[in-house]
């Protein structure tokens, strides 16, 4: 057992919960995209607004789950 530790145990299981916001966001994009199907489906003409949102959102999520991996990474690596 050379230079295993608490803390270092610690980290991973951090850098494990912080990399799991990248599961809860694609769960949450899935349903933005159900969403926007269904809501093109009962108002066709309102199309490209709806999709607008839809980007708008779907950009939003990923962007949450890039900072999950960016502080995944920096917490492996920098401790």
């Amino acid at each position: 057992m050379d230079n295993v530790s608490i803390g270092k145990g610690l980290v991973a299981i951090a850098a494990a919960l912080s990399v799991m916001t990248g599961i809860f966001s694609t769960i949450g994009q899935g349903y933005v995209a159900a969403k926007a199907v269904e809501a093109v489906g009962k108002n066709p003409e309102a199309n490209n607004e709806i999709r607008t949102m839809l980007m708008l959102g779907a950009g939003l999520a990923e962007t949450a789950a890039i900072y999950g991996m960016l502080i995944a990474f920096l917490l492996i690596f920098a401790y």
